[in-house]
């Protein structure tokens, strides 16, 4: 079947997957939209890289259907794997080539000249900070830059799909930028990427659209804004400096909460304690209630709950314990 362009990139119904008697993925629905960013986030196990090995036809799905642009991953193998890159947990680069070499030899097998072979090489290499090292056999760069080289293989052709199963593992916070301004890049010239990572602020970074899987199932959707307000609203966080008045603040301002409201219980925080106050009230009438019980506040800040607290809340509320 040719490719639909108003179809989605990746969309899967009931996607199953199982060894032995794990159910690794276990009817997934799962529906990514062409353009941008699409997050796959998850607990360790919760069935990420099987999901993406069953996306690019590594592995066979035991039940369910998925079609990966237009294509599906069974029938149509061949043309997904045509239309797309991947680029794995683990490098998997040549270590007995240089730098150069491994990108020369990607560039050949994809249909490049030598000429545009060795171009696209140094456009790669100079990218992801390696130009120095093009010459060194791989066997001698750190493991960082191996990562990186592996990354940049799998952008020889630029994909029209893109899946990477935790990109930056590893990497030092200098070179995940690097591999995040790849990434944006390839999505400004129209290229989808389906990602998966440990690092949630690298999702909040990138991902238009995230999905939350736990124990093989969706378990939510939606832009990282809207997975932070799922949770709950901003908070005012209260910093004072005299633990005394922590006990005065929350009484007086569990006229305002609800007064079995966690947030109010204080927290040690780089030497001051804290109240989160949730932010039912304006922020002038929190203060106006704390300046009435004479509490005078060392600070405050507002703050809506990070995607950290989102991954807790969904993943913890999916996994039993």
């Amino acid at each position: 079947m040719d490719d639909d362009p108003s179809a989605p990139a990746v969309e899967t119904v009931a996607l199953l997957k199982t060894f032995g008697a794990t159910r690794a993925v276990d009817g997934l629905d799962l529906v990514v939209p062409r353009g941008g960013v699409y997050g796959l986030l998850g607990p360790n196990g919760a069935g990420k890289t099987t999901t993406v090995r069953l996306l690019t036809s590594l592995l066979r799905p035991d039940g369910g259907h998925a079609r990966v642009l237009g294509h599906d991953v069974v029938a149509d193998a061949a043309a997904v794997r045509r239309d797309i890159a991947l680029t794995g947990q683990f490098a998997s680069v040549d270590t007995d080539l240089t730098g150069a070499e491994n990108l020369v030899l990607q560039a050949r097998l994809l249909g490049h000249s030598r000429r545009s072979a060795r171009a696209r090489a140094d456009e790669l290499l100079t990218a992801f900070g390696l130009g120095d090292a093009a010459g060194r056999l791989v066997g001698t760069y750190s493991g960082g830059m191996q990562r990186r080289l592996d990354v940049a293989a799998s952008l020889v052709r630029t994909p029209r799909l893109l899946f990477l199963d935790e990109p930056t593992t590893g990497l030092d916070p200098r070179s995940r930028r690097q591999v995040w301004d790849v990434v944006r890049e390839l999505v400004d010239r129209g290229s989808t990427v389906v990602l998966t990572t440990q690092y949630l602020d690298e999702a909040d970074q990138l991902a238009d659209l995230i999905g939350v899987v736990a124990r093989g199932r969706m378990v939510a959707t939606g832009s990282p804004d809207t997975l932070k307000r799922s949770i709950g609203g901003d908070v005012l966080e209260v910093r004072l400096t005299d633990p005394a008045d922590a006990v005065r603040a929350a009484q007086a301002l569990a006229g305002l909460v609800d007064a079995a409201d966690p947030s109010l219980s204080p927290r040690a925080e780089d030497g001051s304690t804290v109240l989160s106050v949730p932010l039912t009230r304006p922020v002038r009438q929190i203060l106006d209630v704390l300046d009435r019980a004479a509490v005078e506040p060392a600070g405050f800040d507002v703050r809506r709950p990070s995607l950290d607290e989102v991954f807790l809340a969904l993943t913890d509320e999916a996994v039993p314990a």
